[in-house]
């Protein structure tokens, strides 16, 4: 088990496709492959290393230093079609950090980061941050190789602290989830200078992305950094809120009735899906009481000084199991600290660029009732849902993989993913409105692994 820590736009809208765009299409830098690679830069970067590769996709990259297959475990559904035979430049490093979770290449050092420089650039770039507590090279499989092929130049970050040992990370409640979004907005200034460098001018076109933490990043960025993007697409982002809902007021109830307190209709009343219930047996014993004690310990340290999150184990399965005072914890009654804690990195749905929310109907650790169907109201109540769309799947759940155990009862995100990541370029870069918020049905047919009409 993988500890928790990715044709034309009607034709794409209408069928569902993902369509990726002929790279082919694209035109070849002057002076060929790899061109330019010497003069990259990555600005304020204390270590890099870059590399001229002939596929910078997950099918030639697998096996190699140059991707983590098995951090992308569980994201997608088996038979997921990605391209490939996209030829450039990569370039791994990291940004100056005191913290040491990533071991990846052996350099044991946070703020790690992969960018991606096609050969056959189409004058975008899309940025994205790790999903749960996982690193860089997460997404590949969900967003490196799609966007890729379509031209766009691709950066990723690890948010500075990974594994479920991040609450470790800062002085002071807050600081590492803070610090996930000061990484995610260092990264984006960096790539766009690495583009100028390798291509002789910046992005015409950024935008931000990511799935579950990274799709909280994506909301955080365009609320806070619009300037910096020109649209984004979030899939089932991390809600946090001062005053609620977050995951400190959803969660506790699932500990509750893992140590037999609490039942199915207490989880029903506090906004879990009704029919996700055969999700719950897998939930409670991979994500539940591991994320509750993670992010408690984020923001609530004093509250069990005994039992601080992953550090409460030396094992899988004694860093996945709860804590028994995660049971009663009450966030509503805790110090106004731990609220200005959370306040801290919270959202308020003040959204500057457009942006196009996805989430699964039966989504069992971010439940869609208390994440957001709540967000969407927030963007509502600031006077910017005209630069929003909502697109709620019916039977999709919080990771694609899955589907391959429940078929007949869950369809993966993703393919809805890339169809709305397309219907978004269109939006932004031909002025092309997506459809209005809806609910994506359940297909009865077909190739639901790989297609996803938004209308």
């Amino acid at each position: 088990m993988r500890l928790s820590r990715s044709v034309p736009l009607s034709a794409a809208l209408l069928l569902g496709l993902a369509a990726a765009g002929p790279a082919d299409a694209l035109p070849t830098p002057a002076g060929g492959h790899c061109v330019r690679q010497e003069r990259v830069d990555v600005p304020g970067a204390e270590r890099q290393q870059a590399a001229c590769l002939g596929d910078l996709t997950t099918a030639a990259l697998a096996g190699t230093a140059y991707t983590d297959s098995a951090d992308q475990a569980g994201l997608a559904a088996k038979g997921t079609k990605n391209p490939s035979g996209v030829p450039g430049v990569q370039i791994d490093g990291y940004f100056p950090d005191t913290s040491h979770f990533n071991t990846t290449h052996g350099w044991n050092h946070d703020a790690q980061f992969v960018i991606r420089l096609p050969d056959r650039w189409n004058g975008g770039l899309v940025v994205t941050g790790a999903p749960g507590t996982r690193k860089q090279y997460a997404t590949d499989a969900l967003i490196s190789d799609q966007v890729l092929a379509q031209g766009y130049a691709y950066a990723a970050t690890d948010k500075g602290n990974a594994t479920p040992d991040f609450y470790t990370d800062g002085r002071r409640p807050g600081d590492a989830v803070a610090e996930w979004n000061r990484r995610t907005t260092e990264l984006t200034r960096a790539a766009k200078r690495v583009l100028g460098q390798r291509y002789g001018h910046g992005p015409r076109r950024t935008y931000m992305t990511g799935i579950s933490n990274g799709g909280y990043l994506t909301r955080w960025q365009l609320e806070n950094r619009p300037d910096l993007y020109d649209g984004g697409v979030d899939w089932e982002g991390t809600l946090w809120t001062a005053d609620g809902p977050n995951l400190l007021t959803s969660l506790p109830v699932t500990v509750a009735r893992a140590l037999g307190t609490a039942d199915d209709q207490d989880l029903l009343d506090a906004g879990f899906a009704q029919g996700s219930q055969f999700l719950w047996p897998y939930h409670q014993q991979a994500y539940w009481g591991v994320t509750q004690k993670t992010f408690r310990s984020e923001f609530d340290p004093a509250y069990d000084r005994d039992c601080p999150g992953a550090s409460a184990g030396s094992t899988v399965t004694e860093i996945l199991a709860p804590c028994a005072s995660d049971a009663a914890y009450d966030y509503a009654s805790r110090p106004a600290s731990v609220h200005r804690a959370v306040a801290r990195i919270a959202l308020t749905g003040r959204i500057g660029r457009p942006l196009i929310t996805l989430h699964g109907t039966l989504d069992s650790l971010l439940p869609i009732a208390t994440d957001s169907d709540v967000y969407e109201r927030m963007v509502a109540a600031k006077g910017r849902d005209r630069m929003h769309r909502y697109y709620t799947v019916e039977a999709g759940t919080h990771t694609d993989g899955l589907y391959d155990t429940f078929p007949d009862r869950l369809r993966p995100v993703l393919p809805c993913y890339r169809s709305a990541f397309t219907a978004l370029t269109a939006w932004v870069e031909d002025g092309i409105a997506p459809p209005g918020d809806r609910m994506l049905a359940k297909p009865s047919g077909g190739d639901v692994v790989n297609s996803c009409a938004l209308s």
